[in-house]
């Protein structure tokens, strides 16, 4: 149907409205998007069913990994025994594998361990020793720390425990008994050595690197990565010298010296012994195990076993561990030894202090320098809430 009419003239002229035609019903317009169809309600119940079951698939515990570091991106299984997974090295070629183990040597040459054990175990000593010592440091990331516990303590709890208050520090727990059975490779004598064991343990711990073992029961203020540096020439031992017990306190020097008179090994002190010699102090060591000789553990149980010293003792260091090392050790800066003085200036000066909060006391025959009153320095590393965690019985 035509709308306009053109004239001679090539004007075009419309046409008036009253004369159009109208259009058939068949014509007439539709629209342009047809309306959805309708989904059938079955689908749309299995639909939401799948979404929701792959939601709750995210709680359940991962039990695989993937190596960030292996170009396959193999499925690693997770062993929930370990704090972190292992990872799985790619497949390379010698060059670039001795690349890889030079680096994993200089990473483990970085690393600054600290070992110390409990006898009694009290998470909240083990927490103010760990974040004493990572806010006193430089370089906290470095820091490895590495807790005996006793055999009857559960060390997946305490890890836990621990890690809550510290999650991003570098925490092991480990059982005594793994130092114990290392001390039998030693010598088949660990019933004479065992009231000297926490003066062997720090001299038995397997390690390749230089490390610390200190006291659970003290506040590290000072820079530890300090120490780390430090030459102990041919020495494999650095310790503090407390003076306030000599050597002729601890040890008849009328028998010392017929022993050295008549006895002929290689670890009785060829020079006289000095009555008025300082003791070292084993709160705080500094040990390079690759220096210390094979036959320090055979010296300790023959001292013990001749100086025939009684398993009660109120001596801080047994006198068969001091005369072993006698001569043998490097003396650390006096600041690093530990000063019970409660004065101020003793706070300022010295880089670790002793615990100053309420502790757990497990055997009445175990020594434990507890102080009556409690101070509020050990506060300033753990908070009332964790406190009250920590403080709870395994």
């Amino acid at each position: 149907m035509a709308s306009t009419n053109v004239s001679s003239s090539g004007l075009f002229r419309r046409i008036p409205a009253s004369e159009r035609t109208a259009p058939s019903p068949a014509m007439a317009l539709r629209a342009d998007i047809d309306p959805p169809p309708r989904p059938q309600r079955a689908i749309q119940t299995v639909a939401f069913v799948v979404i929701v079951f792959l939601a709750c698939l995210q709680f359940l515990p991962a039990t695989h990994f993937r190596d960030p570091a292996d170009p396959l991106r193999n499925w690693i299984p997770l062993d929930p025994n370990r704090s972190q997974p292992i990872s799985i090295r790619p497949m390379v070629d010698e060059k670039e594998d001795h690349s890889a183990g030079v680096a994993e040597q200089d990473k483990e040459a970085s690393r600054l361990q600290l070992f110390s054990w409990a006898d009694c175990l009290d998470l909240r000593v083990l927490t103010v020793l760990a974040n004493s010592t990572l806010s006193s440091s430089r370089y906290p990331d470095n820091i490895f720390f590495h807790f005996f516990v006793p055999e009857n303590e559960d060390e997946k709890l305490s890890y836990y425990k621990l890690k809550v208050l510290l999650p991003y520090s570098n925490l092991e727990i480990t059982g005594v008994k793994k130092i114990k059975e290392k001390l039998k490779s030693h010598t088949s004598k660990v019933e004479l050595l065992q009231p000297m064991f926490p003066e062997i343990l720090p001299l038995v711990i397997p390690s390749t690197n230089k490390f610390l073992y200190v006291s659970p029961n003290i506040i590290i203020k000072g820079k530890v990565e300090e120490l780390f540096g430090m030459d102990l020439g041919a020495y494999a031992i650095a310790a503090a010298e407390d003076c306030s017990k000599r050597l002729g306190d601890i040890v008849d020097m009328h028998d010392l010296k017929t022993i050295q008179r008549t006895a002929e090994k290689s670890w009785v002190y060829e020079k006289p012994y000095d009555k008025d010699a300082c003791l070292p102090d084993f709160n705080f060591l500094l040990l390079d195990p690759r220096r210390l000789e094979k036959n320090l553990i055979d010296a300790i149980s023959w001292w013990s076993n001749v100086l025939d010293v009684k398993t009660q003792r109120a001596n801080p260091i047994h006198p068969a561990v001091v005369l072993s090392i006698y001569g043998k050790y490097l003396k650390l800066p006096a600041s690093w030894k530990l000063n019970y003085s409660s004065s101020t200036e003793t706070e300022t000066e010295n880089n670790i202090l002793p615990f100053d909060g309420p502790m757990k006391v497990c055997s009445e025959n175990i020594v434990q320098q507890q102080r009556s009153n409690h101070g509020n320095l050990w506060n300033e590393y753990i908070t009332p809430n964790f406190d009250a965690v920590l403080s709870h019985s395994n």
